[in-house]
C-alpha cells in the first residue's frame, strides 16, 4: 500500500467521493475530513510501525482510549476486530470510515449488529455463557469486599440469559439480542461499553469536521 502521507488533495477528494457513495451517514466533505484525520493518525509513530498499511492495533487502541474514553482491554480488542473486516491486522481508510459511520451515527439496527459482532468473540453467531462471563468479568470493577466475584458474575449471566434468551437454549442468537434490545434499549451494551458517549462523539466530530473545514 502506498505511503498515506504521499496522498495529494486530488486523490483524497476522489477517494472521499467513492467512499461517501458506498458508506451511509457521511457526506463527501466529511469523508474527506475523516481521510485527512486517518492520514494524521497513521503517521503518528508507535513501537509497532512496520511500514504503513493502515491503523494497527496499538494505534487504534490509543484512539479508543484517548478519544473515546474506552479502557476495557477485551472490548477494545473486539472493537478493533469489528472495524478490521478483512482481518489483516490493520484498519484501512475504507474500514475506518465504514466503522465510524456506525460508531458515531449508526441507526439502532446498525448498532445492534455492531454490538452483537463485538460480543460474539468467536464469530459463531451466538453470544455464549462463556463469552458473557469473560466480557462482564473484564468490564466490571471488582469490589475489595467481594470474596468470590466470579459467583456474582455467574449470577449476572444467568439473570441476563433469563431476560434475553428468548428461545431458552442457553445462549443468545442475533434474534434474541435484537428482540431484547428493541424492547429495552439499555441492553444494547449489556456486556460492556463498546460505543462512544454523546460527549465523546461531539468532541471528535468537532475536532475532525470543524477544524478540517476552517479556511
Amino acid at each position: 500500500m502506498a505511503d498515506m502521507s504521499a496522498m495529494n488533495r486530488k486523490v483524497i477528494k476522489s477517494l472521499a467521493e467513492t467512499i461517501s457513495k458506498q458508506v451511509e451517514h457521511f457526506s463527501k466533505t466529511e469523508a474527506e475530513c475523516l481521510i485527512l484525520e486517518f492520514n494524521t493518525l497513521v503517521r503518528e509513530p508507535t513501537n509497532s510501525d512496520r511500514g504503513v498499511q493502515g491503523l494497527d492495533r496499538a494505534k487504534f487502541r490509543n484512539i479508543l482510549l484517548n478519544t473515546f474514553g474506552m479502557t476495557d482491554d477485551l472490548i477494545m480488542d473486539r472493537v478493533f476486530r469489528t472495524f478490521d473486516k478483512d482481518n489483516d491486522g490493520f484498519v484501512s481508510i475504507k474500514e475506518w470510515i465504514e466503522g465510524l459511520a456506525v460508531f458515531l451515527r449508526g441507526t439502532l439496527d446498525e448498532r445492534i449488529k455492531y454490538c452483537f459482532h463485538v460480543y460474539d468473540s468467536n464469530g459463531d453467531g451466538y453470544i455464549s455463557r462463556e463469552e458473557m462471563f469473560r466480557m462482564l468479568k473484564s468490564s466490571l470493577i471488582r469490589q475489595p469486599t467481594e470474596e468470590d466475584p466470579d459467583e456474582g458474575i455467574k449470577d449476572l449471566v444467568e439473570m441476563t440469559l433469563k431476560k434475553m434468551d428468548n428461545d431458552h437454549d442457553g445462549r443468545l442468537s442475533f434474534e434474541d439480542f435484537e428482540k431484547a434490545v428493541k424492547e429495552e434499549n439499555l441492553l444494547l451494551e449489556a456486556f460492556g461499553t463498546c460505543l462512544p458517549d454523546t460527549t465523546s462523539i461531539a468532541m471528535f466530530e468537532h475536532h475532525v469536521f470543524q477544524e478540517c473545514l476552517q479556511p
